[in-house]
């Protein structure tokens, strides 16, 4: 049986430490001493200030807890402020600088003792900070209220120890001229055990996470750790190529979405042809930010090649530098420079691509010939500004989606005829629906669905169109037209991971089992790099197979990537009570709970898109055996 643990609970975690203690030490070990612990005294009372609570202090390192995003950044930054003013009065070299990470993850408490992902990944994102600085993951971001003095700096998705998955990171400092806001009166310090705003929190993100597991297997927006990076997949018995994420060299980092934007599309170009295997855009952008051998990335992926470049661009004018690599020998195939201006920058990428079907000698079919033929949009403006709706997009947030929205319908308002831009915005809708963003999810679902029948009047080519209605369709329990919907996903676009993802996902709810394990099979293929999800679909549809012995390590494999999920641990309790391992099934069911204190029999058979009854009456069976209650 499986050692009882602790649950978790969800907290705002920050980790600081002294940058080069040991050098300071080794200056004047009691002098350095003194003014550390005088640091750390006075950074704890001004945490205590701000309504958090130091639950570690050893050596040079302070961890701490709190409730809210926003009073940790401020008793960071307050401390900071004061750190400066404290060290300039010094009149020697023994100045104690502070570095602070702040993340939101589950964590254990006991004995005053706090440990777990959102300890560890704080602890990480502190070494990414500046001396004096402050870095903070996006899911703070999203909880810190805009109105504060704070400027961020997005420094990009970064590799940490201990996480498969990049992490996007945030440098935050004060506002020039601005002061940190001060504690709020009236609240006690330390943050409550269950405090009313940290259930709502709380609340909020199982809500995310159950629309995740439900909705979320389409992997654009997926936030889940990756297979690790050791894993090596079999190559594909076409050319293949993954093309790593192009560097922005404007000397701008405001133009990082148009590189992105380029890198994305030559991406998408190359999966479209027939004669290619193009690795998807999530596990490539896995590298991102990240100094890696080719060799390396062509054999975590699989690929036979590696497109790797830059873009650089000032005002009107383009330049990209692409160099296409032999992902064994590390050698260059070509490198080649293309010039031109955004007038004719898909004249630009067309080139690029035409380049490397040559170098790969592949035979473009009369289909392929047409795609590279077909025009998007005549408006190099329109373009743009879909670029930097996608970017907005892809960070991942309802404010966001909003303003992402607003960005794909400016697109359409200067070309009426950008069929991609209309297809984005009934995306948008989607993924309102899928996280319970949407005020009135009715009105997201025909607005979702009437977007994407103006995108498919327009180009009918456009795979995201039928991903929309597919997702839609499901949501209205429609499995019929969400199966035909996902099929013609994967028609129009064969490469297209998303596709196969959504196929697979519905398909485990209409029955249609055997075309799911293929579906979610080549997603994998296609996404070697992807999230723990398609392991939890996969072992829902073998569970539904009564395939239990093979479902169960793909659900333990899933849950060692991310336990925050309820789904992965209900139908994992749900295989245990099959296999008669009733007290490990009881324990999931436990874990379960911890996430999610809501979920009961009744409450799965309401919210239930299983088509079939056979299957529904399986899956709550076996819960009852777990001891879900009723």
């Amino acid at each position: 049986m499986a050692a009882k643990r602790l649950s978790g609970k969800l907290a705002v975690i920050l980790h600081a430490d002294v940058v080069g203690s040991t050098a300071l030490v080794q200056q004047d070990e009691q002098t350095a001493h003194a003014r550390i612990q005088d640091s750390f005294q006075r950074f704890g009372k001004t945490i205590s200030n701000y309504h958090g609570q130091v639950r570690e202090l050893r050596g040079d390192a302070l961890l701490a807890e709190f409730e809210r995003a926003s009073d940790a950044i401020s008793a960071a930054l307050a401390f900071q402020s004061d750190q400066l003013n404290y060290n300039a009065q010094l009149d020697d070299d023994i100045c104690p600088l502070v570095r602070v990470g702040i993340a939101m993850g589950e964590v254990v408490i006991a004995d005053d003792t706090i440990t777990g992902a959102g300890v560890v990944l704080a602890q990480r994102l502190e070494q990414l900070a500046d001396p004096g600085g402050l870095c903070i993951t996006p899911a703070i971001r999203e909880a810190m209220p805009r109105r504060l003095p704070f400027e961020l700096e997005n420094i990009g998705e970064q590799a940490l120890k201990g996480f498969d998955e990049p992490v996007g990171v945030y440098r935050v400092a004060l506002t020039s001229g601005a002061t940190v806001p001060p504690p709020e009166l009236g609240r006690s310090s330390g943050p409550a055990e269950s405090s009313p705003r940290l259930r709502i929190v709380a609340t909020a993100v199982v809500l995310a996470v159950f629309a995740a597991a439900i909705y979320g297997f389409v992997t654009w927006q997926s936030r889940e750790p990756v297979i690790p990076e050791s894993t090596q997949q079999v190559p594909s018995e076409k050319p293949s190529i993954a093309v790593l994420p192009f560097d922005n060299m404007s000397g701008d980092p405001d133009q990082e979405y148009f590189a992105d934007g380029i890198t994305e599309d030559l991406t998408t170009d190359l999966s479209r042809i027939s004669g290619l295997f193009v690795v998807a855009r999530n596990s490539s952008f896995s590298y991102k930010g990240r100094s890696v051998d080719v060799r390396t990335v062509a054999r975590e992926l699989g690929v036979k090649y590696v497109l790797e470049g830059s873009v650089r661009r000032a005002k009107d004018q383009i330049r990209i530098n692409a160099q296409l690599i032999d992902g064994a020998t590390g050698g260059h195939i070509w490198a080649e420079r293309f010039d031109g201006t955004m007038t004719n920058v898909f004249e630009l990428q067309d080139n690029v691509n035409r380049k490397i079907v040559a170098a790969l000698e592949v035979n473009l079919t009369a289909a392929d010939e047409q795609r590279f033929d077909r025009v998007e949009t005549t408006s190099p403006e329109a373009y743009d500004v879909l670029l930097r709706g996608i970017k907005q997009y892809n960070t991942f947030s309802s404010d966001a989606t909003v303003e992402a929205r607003e960005l794909f319908k400016q697109a359409t308002i200067i070309d009426p005829n950008y069929a991609r831009a209309y297809a984005n915005i009934a995306l948008t809708h989607v993924t309102d629906i899928n996280f319970f963003w949407s005020k009135d999810r009715e009105e997201s679902i025909r607005l979702g669905l009437e977007y994407a029948s103006k995108a498919v009047e327009l180009d009918d080519s456009i795979p995201q169109i039928y991903l929309t209605r597919s997702i839609l369709y499901l949501s209205q329990r429609q499995h019929q037209a969400a199966l035909e919907a996902a099929q013609r996903t994967i028609e129009v676009h064969p490469n297209y991971v998303d596709g196969y993802a959504t196929m697979a996902f519905i398909s485990s709810y209409s029955g249609a089992f055997e075309n799911g394990l293929e579906a979610v099979d080549q997603a994998m293929r296609i996404n070697p790099r992807g999230t723990g999800v398609y392991l939890s679909v996969k072992a829902r549809i073998l569970f539904l197979m009564k395939r239990y012995d093979e479902a169960l390590p793909l659900l333990k494999e899933a849950l060692e990537r991310n336990p925050a999920f309820d789904r992965p641990h209900l139908h994992l309790a749900a295989t245990y009570a099959q296999l008669g391992q009733i007290e490990d099934a009881e324990w999931s069911v436990e874990e379960a709970l911890a996430i999610n204190p809501d979920i009961t029999l009744a409450k799965e058979r309401r919210e239930s898109i299983y088509l079939r009854e056979s299957d529904l009456e399986h899956y709550v069976g076996a819960l009852r055996k777990a001891g879900v209650p009723d």
